[in-house]
């Protein structure tokens, strides 16, 4: 008698930590926004708008490629280094992988407003070495992403005339 598998859906920031937990070097960080997820994740999904906004090393994102949730991306830093991502954009959920970086996003509604999770990995030799020593930086940088992200966000309420959540603290 064949009994089909349970199955069981887990929020996407349940779904990047247990990712994580299975690359070598991953960090995680994650924060929190009061405003609706809706509005938190029709912005963080525009990736080629948003994320030269939110990521200060981030010149600009180009998505080549869109077939379904599938996309292929190239993205150049200020540094001039330039790297191509395989990404995976759904609700809540944004992974993508290059050559030599692993970077995660995820979102899930919460009372009062948004909880949000960020994943970044270097795929090199030595990778964990890395992390080790960029862990404080990058915990750092989506603090301040995150801040950036509450500021835009307040700001788009303000020009379009809405007050909702205009005042909140954060």
């Amino acid at each position: 008698m064949n009994q089909p598998w349970p199955t069981t859906d887990i929020d996407p920031i349940r779904r990047l930590r247990a990712l994580a937990a299975g690359i070598s070097g991953a960090v995680v960080a994650e924060g929190f926004v009061p405003e609706a997820y809706e509005e938190v994740w029709g912005r963080l999904s525009d990736l080629e708008r948003e994320l030269p906004r939110l990521v200060p090393d981030l010149r600009w994102l180009r998505i080549t490629h869109r077939e379904g949730d599938r996309l292929e991306v190239v993205a150049r830093g200020h540094s001039g280094l330039r790297a191509r991502f395989d990404a995976v954009l759904r609700p809540g959920w944004c992974f993508m992988q290059s050559r030599f970086l692993i970077i995660g996003m995820a979102a899930a509604p919460a009372p009062g407003g948004t909880a949000l999770a960020t994943l970044a990995a270097v795929r090199a030799p030595g990778c964990r070495a890395i992390a080790a020593l960029g862990a404080p930086l990058f915990h750092r940088g989506v603090l301040k992403a995150t801040a950036r992200l509450r500021r835009g966000l307040r700001e788009r309420a303000t020009c379009h005339g809405s007050t909702a959540d205009a005042g909140s603290p954060g």
